[in-house]
């Protein structure tokens, strides 16, 4: 059974969707982090997707007292992301109770480094964020483009232990429009030992069920929800089932 991952973006300590990873273009919602957390748990999902965008954005995780109290309310799995450019910044984010930590920017920008931290944290704590536009990896909360493929990144890892990378298409991402399935298809035929998390696109359950019958293993849902597209009912009725 596809796992269905909400996700939570934060910006001064508020639950915001951006279109297209455009700063500029961005909403906010009255439910704090915290809130959707507990929602989210009540109607039984056990992991969600947690970006802080304000430290992607400054290169340095940002909003730490928001993990903090989503780890000590909930009993949530928080996968954690942004501003991870430091090994001290990893350790921060996990001393304040993320059960992953997603590393995007510095994965792309410094392979190298990347490969040390899989290797003393593994990669049942480190996913590889790959994010996608027109094709290459951005990097600094999408605001830079690299010369990189998802291919490309991901074929440094593999070797190191990687076990589960993030691509989000950004083109998609927050649009409401469905995702990409091809790229994620095409990349999880290719990279069976690793779970290629679909991000980016989801516009109701009828992208989750197809997702599932094309053999993707974990989906990460945002806009969808905020918007009532896709049910926090619909969602439980779906976890029953499993």
């Amino acid at each position: 059974m596809i796992g269905i991952i909400p996700a939570i973006d934060i910006i001064g300590g508020r639950c915001v969707r951006l279109s297209k990873g455009d700063y500029n273009n961005c909403r906010t919602y009255d439910a704090s982090p915290l809130e959707m957390a507990k929602r989210y748990e009540d109607c039984g999902i056990r992991r969600i997707h947690v970006v802080d965008l304000d430290g992607a954005k400054a290169s340095s995780p940002a909003n730490l007292k928001t993990l903090e109290e989503i780890a000590s309310s909930t009993s949530l799995d928080i996968e954690w992301g942004g501003g991870i450019k430091s090994l001290e910044a990893l350790r921060s984010v996990l001393d304040a109770g993320a059960g992953h930590v997603i590393v995007g920017s510095t994965a792309a920008k410094e392979p190298g480094l990347f490969a040390m931290w899989l290797e003393e944290f593994g990669g049942e704590r480190l996913i590889l964020g790959a994010d996608v536009r027109n094709g290459k990896v951005a990097v600094n909360g999408w605001l830079q483009e690299m010369e990189l493929g998802v291919e490309d990144l991901m074929e440094k890892f593999v070797p190191k232990g990687l076990k589960e990378v993030i691509c989000t298409d950004i083109s998609r991402d927050g649009m409401l429009q469905g995702p990409a399935f091809s790229l994620y298809t095409g990349l999880q035929g290719k990279y069976g030992e690793v779970d290629v998390i679909l991000s980016g696109g989801i516009a109701g359950m009828e992208d989750i069920v197809k997702a599932e019958a094309l053999g993707i293993r974990k989906a990460i849902v945002g806009k969808a929800i905020y918007e009532g597209k896709i049910t926090l009912e619909e969602i439980r009725l779906w976890l029953q089932r499993g």
